[in-house]
């Protein structure tokens, strides 16, 4: 049987690619019969999301997947920026032939996606440049630090690659990011990764000036 935190991994990696939406409430009948296991490892499992603040336990209601406001998911990515900042900085004083290689080849797929108006396959492939810069960085508070943010809201409630003009941007930003990074300029590619992410921000903020949110984040 799977323990409680093998559960609550589960159902992280449901509520980030979306499968579980904000708001959904999360039956531990339901869970435990899908995921093949009993009601009390759910109910820890549950305790665990809570804590991360993925979900919310309500009194007679039970529990449900956390919504953010427009305002917290930029308080959020405000965070990440100058977290992400550092890391930048980190690896563009750290990256090797192998890394430059890695982020040149996900640049090129996400410009590819671009190409061909794949934007949720791009949002993959962002997510993956992300990523493979903090790995780079070695940076291992950084790195903790942005998962819990990471976890927290880049799964959901305002996608804003779907944004009009806003992939090509995006890999304008992006493509900066990784010259700074391949020219070992540290201060640059903070710059330019702080700058990436305060678009976004300024993107995310619009969004939640409209009557209705669009559903998830890249």
């Amino acid at each position: 049987m799977r323990s409680a935190a093998e559960v609550a991994g589960l159902l992280r990696d449901g509520i980030v690619s979306g499968k579980y939406a904000p708001n959904e409430r999360l039956i531990e009948l339901d869970l435990a019969r899908d995921l093949q296991t009993n009601r009390a490892v759910v109910r820890g499992a549950l305790t665990q999301l809570e804590a991360q603040r993925l979900v919310i336990r309500e009194p007679n209601r039970g529990v449900r997947v956390r919504s953010y406001t427009a305002e917290e998911a930029a308080e959020i990515l405000e965070t990440r920026a100058l977290l992400e900042g550092l890391a930048a900085r980190r690896a563009a004083e750290r990256i090797d032939a192998a890394g430059e290689h890695a982020l040149r080849a996900v640049v090129a797929a996400m410009r590819e996606r671009q190409a061909a108006g794949d934007l949720l396959g791009y949002s993959e492939h962002n997510a993956r440049f992300h990523r493979t810069i903090i790995e780079i960085a070695a940076h291992r508070t950084a790195s903790s630090l942005l998962a819990a943010l990471a976890s927290q809201a880049v799964r959901y409630q305002f996608r804003t690659v779907l944004e009009p003009g806003r992939p090509a941007r995006s890999l304008a930003e992006h493509e900066a990011i990784l010259d700074a990074l391949c020219a070992h300029d540290g201060a640059a590619a903070e710059r330019a990764m702080r700058s990436h992410i305060g678009n976004v921000v300024a993107t995310v903020r619009a969004i939640g000036e409209r009557p209705h949110l669009t559903p998830d984040m890249a």
